[in-house]
């Protein structure tokens, strides 16, 4: 068997941190609607409690992504990675804004736009965020 390094143990972090907080974000957004109908006071405490586990997941993920980005020499990767590394970083940024804009916001427009600005901009980060790993 191979032994696990500093890499595997940083992408494997990572990848296990953006899974949880695209992946949960996939759930919740598809139990919401049942709760509501069932039990309209629970979604707040769902929320809440996806909050608890996500947030710290995002953290881990923006961590594990900046030791990433240090453990290369970016000047000595091709434009097309490093605009791919941006535009990375960007849709994350954007996901964990509307995000926050979602959690804290107390309109129903807050609400629907931080929540689908949020998921969207999650997929599409984990999607090039994949591409990049393949690029490098």
């Amino acid at each position: 068997m191979l032994s696990p390094t500093a890499d595997t143990i940083r992408i494997f972090l990572h990848v296990l941190a953006a899974s949880v907080w695209v992946g949960g974000q996939i759930v919740l957004g598809g139990l919401v609607p049942r709760l509501r109908r069932a039990f309209p006071e629970s979604t707040k405490v769902a929320a809440q409690a996806f909050g608890r586990i996500a947030w710290p997941a995002f953290a881990v993920a923006v961590v594990t992504g900046i030791w990433s980005v240090l453990d290369i020499s970016m000047s000595d990767q091709s434009t097309a990675y490093q605009v791919t590394i941006f535009v990375h970083v960007s849709l994350v940024a954007v996901s964990g804004t509307a995000a926050a804009v979602h959690s804290l916001g107390r309109s129903k427009l807050a609400l629907a736009l931080g929540g689908a600005i949020g998921l969207l901009t999650a997929l599409g980060a984990m999607f090039v965020g994949l591409l990049s790993s393949t690029g490098a």
